[in-house]
């Protein structure tokens, strides 16, 4: 089959272009002759299939690993850099990160030696230094013996939020959007107004270019994961609760970084965290023991709430799927069913389950791509199957359909593993192909090994991008309550009054910090007369960013969602333990009472990157405002009235701590695997599941109100 016969423009560093028939090819393998692999007119298929079978054994294993690696910026001693101190050479001693549980080496040793080829780069440099790092990884593994290139993926990099290692590595260097929860908001306000969700279209399209320009061409985005559990940590980097919209925005993110089909200017995105990680036990995260378990007591959820997200993302093709660390479990779970059979399940974490990805993805869904685990699945994450060596664990892994296994080097077990006949050749060829065809596809073997540094600097540079994102924000803004209409707080309304402005954080330090942004933007905006004396303010504009636990580190309670300071709260053991989820909560009533008792108004923004319980806060505010790490001068617009409001909730936020609360035995009073907006039907007698506030209004999925 003819692929295409349009001369692309080669680029070489080491090794030389040959001709054949008028045309240029590069001889990656310096033997002087075209090989079906070095043929740009083949099919991707053809050609990775060629390309297996001149391969070594040690060449296979190094394709089936994805490592992170530093940049050489960030190395601080620069002799422990190469190529003019673009790359980094330095050794890791086993066991210095979470993830460091193998000894890593310089990039030159892993790149040659050790033969990876797939890299997560979690820095975050400018974009010219991004390009020109991923140029000189590439000239390092042209030179090897069949020229095969490297590919780079990344976490996202558009949304604003905390840097998070694993979630938000990056941030600020693309144009900057609200967070996942905050493009959610915005595209389910707009629809709720008669739209659609194209400003997801949108958001894709333009993150696609500033990714392409860089050369990071693959992403491990976005989570299709459901959240039904609202002490999950990792909500706040989903959709939301509802599995339809989340169907709606997966496809069109496919759609919008790979285009209707992979191709050269495509992002490969790696859809995660099949079959949804919503479900946990009670809101503990598997990158810790406590967190090991996927439950499903509800008959029916997992294929009405969890499974649908995923099979959008097969149907727009999605290149890769990442299956989470999770166990499913049998005794706290009902018999759940997938068109209309029983679903075994196997008390193994989702990348060592056959029957989730090969029966379940694969056959039943029509999954073609290739599945890459989560990170750290061998030593740390390895739920289900802890009892196996790492010779063992990778057999199982691999042979359940995972091609390539994240943030690992140890080519050593994986090796042992092939040498002992654990995993059949045929099996190790097929993931080669796999992997091999998506960098075909990409253009990584003919003219998109090398990008432009200065082109770079200019796509991500473009002024349109950021204003889009900035739009992104303001739709995002969420207004839950709005007493005797306080908002929006317009010229006539502020004619002679003064407006004090704070941010409180669970960092005091933070809270400092932001606090002068959100002042300056705010002066920026020039529409308020501040004050920094809250006792002569007539408005208080109260900036919330609460914070609970970490998701690499079990909490010793439950993980706290009630906006407090010093609660005493008990742990798992019985014992008792304080929990701090803003500094500076008695404060916030100090200026509100203050401001109200002289007739003012308090406008209190809360920052939702979980389902945070509002009791505390909602009561002291005249108008409620939810924000998705939004940015401060978006709000402002919105809260001034130049924009008017469109956001709303993408997940319902929970009444209180007794529609939450655990029982003795480690049961939820609402269900851990049902989204919010359906609990009710599960609900003890009396119990409603969503926040009500002193106006009435209902806190449920998609409620947000309008001016």
């Amino acid at each position: 089959m003819e692929y295409s016969n349009k001369q692309p423009e080669l680029e070489v560093k080491t090794k030389k272009l040959i001709e054949e028939d008028g045309l240029k090819f590069k001889d990656l393998n310096g033997d002087g002759k075209l090989d079906p692999y070095e043929d740009w007119r083949l099919s991707p298929k053809e050609r990775a299939e060629n390309l297996v079978s001149l391969m070594n054994i040690d060449e296979k294993i190094g394709m089936m690993l994805i490592n992170s690696r530093k940049m050489g910026l960030s190395q601080e001693d620069k002799k422990k850099t190469s190529h003019d101190g673009v790359l980094d050479e330095s050794i890791v001693e086993k066991g210095e990160t979470i993830f460091a549980t193998s000894k890593v080496y310089g990039t030159t040793h892993t790149i040659e030696n050790r033969k990876l080829r797939h890299f997560i780069l979690r820095d975050n440099f400018s974009p010219a230094e991004m390009a020109e790092w991923i140029n000189k990884m590439n000239e390092v593994a042209e030179g090897t013996r069949l020229g095969i290139p490297v590919l780079i993926a990344s976490n996202s990099r558009n949304e604003h939020a905390e840097p998070v290692f694993g979630m938000n590595d990056a941030g600020g260097i693309f144009s900057t959007w609200p967070g996942t929860l905050g493009l959610a908001a915005a595209a389910q306000g707009e629809i709720k107004d008669g739209g659609d969700a194209s400003l997801i279209s949108e958001f894709a399209k333009i993150a696609r270019d500033e990714w392409d320009a860089t050369g990071i061409r693959k992403g491990y985005m976005y989570m299709a994961d459901t959240v039904t559990d609202p002490r999950w940590q990792r909500t706040y980097g989903t959709f939301g609760e509802d599995p339809e919209f989340i169907s709606d925005a997966i496809g069109r993110l496919i759609d919008g970084f790979q285009g209707k089909a992979l191709g050269k200017d495509s992002i490969a995105m790696t859809t995660k965290h099949f079959p949804g990680g919503g479900a946990r036990e009670n809101g503990f995260d598997p990158h810790y023991e406590e967190g090991k378990w996927n439950l499903y007591p509800t008959p029916g959820s997992l294929e009405k709430y969890h499974l649908p997200p995923f099979r959008a993302a097969v149907e727009h093709g999605t290149s890769s799927i990442m299956p989470y660390y999770s166990i499913p479990s049998i005794k706290k779970s009902v018999v759940q069913e997938f068109e209309g059979k029983d679903i075994p399940f196997e008390e193994v974490g989702f990348t060592f389950n056959q029957y989730f990805i090969n029966h379940i993805l694969r056959e039943k869904l029509g999954f073609k791509g290739y599945i890459n685990s989560d990170s750290g699945i061998i030593n740390n994450m390895s739920w289900g199957v802890e009892s196996l060596s790492e010779a063992e664990r990778f057999a199982k892994a691999v042979n359940a359909g995972t091609d390539i296994v994240a943030d690992t080097n140890d080519i050593e077990n994986l090796k042992l593993a092939i040498s002992k006949g654990w995993i059949s050749e045929n099996r190790i060829n097929e993931a080669n192909e796999r992997l091999l065809t998506e960098m075909f596809t990409l253009g990584l073997f003919d003219d998109r090994t090398y990008n432009s540094p200065e082109s770079a600097t200019t796509v991500i540079s473009n002024k349109a991008n950021w204003d889009a994102a900035y739009e992104g924000h303001k739709k995002s803004v969420t207004i839950l309550k709005n007493q005797n209409e306080t908002l929006p707080l317009t010229a006539e309304k502020l004619d002679g009054k003064k407006v004090y402005v704070e941010v409180l954080h669970k960092e005091e330090e933070r809270a400092t910090a932001y606090t002068e942004k959100a002042r300056k933007e705010c002066l920026e905006l020039g529409q308020f007369t501040l004050t920094d004396n809250y006792e002569e303010a007539d408005v208080a504009i109260m900036f919330l960013h609460p914070k609970s636990g970490s998701y690499f580190n079990a909490t010793p309670g439950l993980l706290e969602l009630d906006i407090c300071q010093d609660k005493v709260v008990s742990a798992l053991d019985g014992s008792l333990y304080q929990e701090t989820t803003i500094t500076g909560i008695n404060r916030l009533k100090e200026v509100a009472d203050n401001v109200r008792s002289r007739g003012g108004k308090v406008v209190v923004s809360v920052n939702v990157t979980l389902p945070w319980l509002l009791g505390n806060v909602e009561p002291l505010a005249d108008a409620l405002i939810a924000g998705y790490d939004t940015f401060y001068n978006a709000q402002f617009e919105v809260i001034a009235g130049n924009s008017q409001p469109v956001g709303v909730l993408p997940m319902t936020l929970p009444a209180s701590e007794q529609v939450i609360a655990v029982y003795q035995n480690g049961e939820s009073v609402s269900r851990n695997d049902v989204p919010g907006y359906d609990k009710d039907k599960y609900m003890p007698e009396g119990l409603s599941y969503a926040y009500k506030d002193s106006d009435g209004n209902v806190y449920t999925l998609g409620h947000g109100l309008r001016y």
